[in-house]
């Protein structure tokens, strides 16, 4: 596996945790402007989720990640992005799955009694370009 390096965000939480995951799927963006992407078309996207928050849960873990990958990998794992609700009335850009997939987790997230936030999604796209989606200071729980 190729080590990545992401950028980061400033936060001043005790902990941070960040977790790799992908998933492949398929999708298309019907508008003249999206040049070659009016095709259907496949990614395998490499996301990259920071964590962060001040206490722990009673295992002593941020967040168990096992949660998180699963949330998002039975998702949209070998799906057509343009099939799923949350894309009914929107493309289904990269920027567009980066806040999507921020907010599946953040509402997960908002449950726990630690209350840990979701600071950062990065869905790389291609090996070339990726997206990163940083909610607003108001977004948070």
């Amino acid at each position: 596996m190729m080590q990545q390096f992401y950028p980061t965000t400033a936060h001043d939480f005790q902990f941070e945790l960040n977790k790799d995951l992908h998933f492949s799927a398929a999708h298309f963006i019907p508008s003249e402007d999206a040049g070659k992407c009016q095709v259907m078309h496949g990614h395998t996207y490499h996301l990259n989720i920071t964590i962060a928050g001040n206490e722990l849960d009673a295992t002593g873990f941020l967040i168990d990640f096992k949660l998180v990958k699963e949330l998002i990998h039975k998702k949209y794992d070998h799906s057509v992005l343009n099939d799923h609700p949350e894309f009914a009335d929107k493309f289904p850009t990269t920027e567009l799955l980066a806040q999507q997939v921020w907010q599946s987790i953040q509402q997960v997230l908002k449950t726990k009694n630690n209350r840990p936030n979701c600071l950062q999604v990065i869905v790389r796209e291609t090996p070339t370009s990726y997206v990163v989606f940083r909610p607003r200071k108001g977004d948070l729980s």
